[in-house]
This record gives C-alpha cells, structure tokens and sequence, in this order.
C-alpha cells in the first residue's frame, strides 16, 4: 500500500495467494477482511482507500469481473479499480510505458509481446502438460526423467536421494495422485541450483529447457530487435542460463527480476 502523493509505501502486508479459478469467493472475501484488518490496525475501517489495483494469475475474462465484483464491496469507497492479469503486471513491472517483450519464469510461464499500454501478442502457456516451457514444473520434470533414465552423474542422483530422501516410488505418488504435482515438480528446481555447477548435463536441463521456451514462444513475436524481459524465480534464479539460452536462439536478455513489486510500485507512482 503507498500514498500517491509523496510515493511513500505506508503499508506492506503478505498474504496467501488469490487466484479466483480455483478459489470459492468467500475464501477470497475472508483473505480480504484479513488483510483490511492488517491496513486499518483492527479497525476495518478502510475509507481512506481510494485507488486499487489487483494483479493475479487467473484474472482474466469473467474471472477479473468476480474479483472487481469482491473488491468494490471490500472498498467501497474506492473511486478506482483495476484488476489485471499476472502477465500484464509482469509487463508493466518490466517495461513501464516502453515497448518489450516480457515473460513469467516461475512455477509456470508465460510471455507476451507489450506495445507500452497493453498486450498486444501472447503466445498461450498452455499449462505445464502441454505446455509451459521454461517454467519451473518443466524444469522439475525433464530432471526426474533424466534422474532416473541414467543421463545424469552418479554422484548427482546419490546427492538427490541424500539431501530429499524421496524414492522414484514417492515421486510418482506426489505427481500422479496427490494435488499440485506441478508445485511439487517445481520444487526440484532448488536442488537443480545447488548442483548444476557439478553436473553439465544438469546444467544443459536447464539451457535446454529455456531455448525450448524460446523456440516455442518467444520466436513466434518476430521481434529480435526487443530485448527479452523475465520474471520470477527461475529467471532470477538461472539468468546465466537464460542468457545463454536466448543467445543460442537469437535473443538478448533484457531486465531479470525475481518479483514485481518494485516495478510495479514504479509504474504507478
């Protein structure tokens, strides 16, 4: 929370994640009364609110509308509110009011092509089945497929079984039968950053695995005069990677940040 006035941030409050695909709206009406709890100090007196601006996965469509719907009756006396997607928040944090191309590298991932005021091109993720090169859960994937298929060093798999203690049995119990096998993927990616100095071919999963997501997505904007611009924790986290990955198909990497916030903040203030 800032004051627009002096560009102070007054108020910075943490909560659960708000994706209104998978949430029922008076679980995200709760997550709300929480925070307006946190902002008033226990008054829940929020008059003073006049502006809010929502970005989130799922906020597209009629999805936007629901929680433009939920926040005017938590707000009341907002006089604006805008929700936004997730990648609209990843291209303002990235490219201000300038033309880019910006990408979501994290669990998931997504790209667009931004002309400085809105998306103007996106190439659909499609989930990490069927799509979502780049992404975390991919990473996570091609890893167990390479872990078990005997493409990595001996002493990388004796690492892995070491420092996790999960047996390829417990994987395949987390994927295919328990919720969110794509956060569970996506958790390997930590491990892949502590060894891939060790290991080449770990290191080659993860080149891989963005020229992938170049190949795929960002190829099909026909702008290699853009730098390429990433958020999130596996662009923060592998950006010598990424690097190497977009000079291999073309590219040149612009901004890396492991969050939006501070670019966000800078958009609107």
């Amino acid at each position: 929370m800032a004051d627009e006035n002096d560009g102070r941030i007054v108020c910075r409050i943490n909560t659960e994640g708000i994706n209104p695909v998978h949430l029922q709206e008076e679980k995200i009406a709760a997550i709300i009364d929480e925070m307006k709890s946190r902002i008033s100090g226990g008054s829940g007196d929020v008059s003073h609110v006049g502006k809010i601006f929502f970005y989130g996965a799922g906020c597209a469509g009629r999805y936007a509308d629901v929680m433009k719907t939920i926040l005017s009756m938590q707000f009341p006396d907002a006089k604006e509110i805008d929700v936004e997607s997730d990648l609209v928040a990843a291209a303002r944090a990235l490219c201000g009011k300038e033309e880019g191309i910006a990408c979501i590298l994290g669990t998931g991932s997504n790209s667009c092509y931004y002309d400085g005021e809105k998306i103007a091109g996106n190439v659909p993720a499609l989930g990490y089945i069927l799509g979502d090169e780049g992404s975390g859960a991919v990473l996570g994937r091609l890893f167990v497929n390479a872990l078990y298929k005997g493409e990595l060093a001996e002493s990388t798999k004796r690492a892995f079984d070491e420092q996790t203690g999960l047996s390829m049995a417990d994987i395949i119990q987390r994927v295919y039968r328990e919720a969110a096998p794509n956060r569970f993927l996506a958790s390997f990616g930590r491990f892949v950053a502590e060894h891939k100095d060790e290991d080449e071919s770990l290191r080659q999963i993860v080149v891989s695995n963005f020229r992938d997501f170049f190949r795929k997505n960002i190829s099909h904007y026909h702008r290699q005069d853009l730098s390429v611009n990433a958020i999130g924790s596996i662009a923060a986290h592998f950006s010598d990677e990424l690097s190497e990955a977009a000079g291999g198909e073309g590219f040149t990497i612009g901004k890396v940040l492991k969050s939006p916030m501070e670019g966000l903040l800078s958009y609107h203030l």
